[in-house]
């Protein structure tokens, strides 16, 4: 197959934007893409992308410009920007484009998310049960984890207190302002062990990735940053995910997770020890420490220790979730997976600023997940 690389990515601002919908904010990253990679809209020859709950990705071309393209509609969950990345990815190695565009983007109403059951394959009793409430489903994941591996509250704490440091050194994300551990682990309890400042909240933002093939990217005379790999997955059997949160036969439950990371590193060539960041599906805290085994970076359990040596800080030997992550960016559901993306991006070009990880970072990861048992992973490299 080609080489595909990155040769633009952009963002709209995270967190509440009265006055502006999703599309706006949709078309404000695909124009910083644009003039990233030096290109103009009618450069862009086949778009995906998508949203949850805030508009038709395809209907953006009445304000970017009626160009003919194809432009396909995609909604994956959580999963929608790494889908519409696979989709663009794979327009390039096909021959169908040379240059081509992924969105995502959302304006979730404040409140939690309210899935109607319906929607998910599931019994209406489900939801009587109160089992679509996804905060129990994290509470009721990591509380298991914890029991089995020796996780303790404080490290839910450091999690949390990190993504807050990085999201004040980030100038789109939403929450700006450094939280103390302690304020974290004695605020309102959600859903034990997880308290309110351990979560993301739906949000609103968008964000844009542009693809080309090798020779497009020469052409563009810009510093591409290679695609290595793409890879998404569904969940098998025996998951334990949300909308589904029950261990089935015997052994230790799979995980979708780790299946769509293995994908990514196997079609990259590189193993998880040689990656230089990472940005890891932090819904909440918890998800972070039980993401970093299921993605291959620690055995279950070396969370605890691994964490409390600063190991995941931007100056650390693995840095996570540099950009804050979606507990201080909060979870616009089309565009977390390619802000995942364009922070690697960042990195990787060392431009990150205040945040920017040391010694020329080579290799970064993202991974997204997300109900009912989904997720995607990309490998990236300079």
């Amino acid at each position: 197959m080609s080489n595909v690389s990155i040769i633009g990515a952009g963002l709209s601002k995270f967190g509440r934007q009265n006055g502006v919908t999703g599309r706006e904010m949709a078309v404000t990253a695909i124009h910083a893409a644009l003039a990233d990679a030096q290109l103009e809209w009618p450069d862009i020859q086949v778009a995906f992308g998508g949203s949850d709950g805030a508009g038709l990705a395809d209907t953006l071309v009445a304000d970017l410009g009626l160009t003919g393209i194809p432009f396909t509609n995609v909604k994956n969950g959580c999963a929608t920007g790494g889908s519409a990345l696979v989709s663009a990815v794979n327009a390039i190695r096909s021959g169908q484009a040379e240059v081509a565009l992924a969105v995502g983007f959302d304006k979730h109403p404040r409140g939690a998310f309210d899935p109607r059951p319906e929607d998910w394959g599931l019994d209406l009793g489900y939801g009587e049960a109160g089992l679509m409430v996804t905060t129990q489903f994290f509470g009721i994941k990591i509380a298991r984890y914890m029991r089995e591996y020796g996780i303790t509250d404080a490290t839910l704490g450091r999690v949390a207190a990190k993504a807050y440091r990085n999201g004040s050194l980030n100038p789109n994300a939403w929450r700006r302002d450094p939280i103390s551990e302690e304020e974290i682990l004695s605020a309102d309890m959600v859903n034990d062990p997880l308290t309110r400042l351990m979560f993301c909240s739906p949000g609103e933002g968008g964000a844009a990735i542009i693809v080309a093939s090798e020779a497009a990217a020469r052409k563009a005379g810009l510093r591409p940053v290679q695609l290595l790999s793409v890879a998404a997955r569904t969940r098998k059997f025996g998951s334990f995910e949300v909308f589904s949160p029950a261990v089935q036969g015997h052994g230790r439950p799979s995980s979708v997770s780790a299946d769509a990371a293995a994908a990514a590193f196997a079609m990259a060539g590189v193993t998880p020890d040689q990656i230089d960041v990472a940005q890891l599906q932090d819904t909440e805290s918890g998800a972070e420490v039980m993401h970093l085994a299921e993605c291959g970076f620690c055995k279950d359990g070396e969370q605890e220790d691994l964490i409390a040596s600063g190991a995941t800080e931007i100056g650390g030997q693995l840095p996570v979730n540099t950009d804050g992550g979606c507990i201080a960016n909060g979870e616009p559901i089309g565009a977390s997976g390619l802000r995942q993306v364009h922070e690697i991006v960042t990195q990787l070009r060392g431009e990150a600023g205040d945040r920017q990880v040391p010694g020329s970072p080579k290799l970064g990861f993202t991974h997204v997940y997300g109900a009912p048992g989904i997720s995607a992973c990309t490998v990236l490299g300079v």
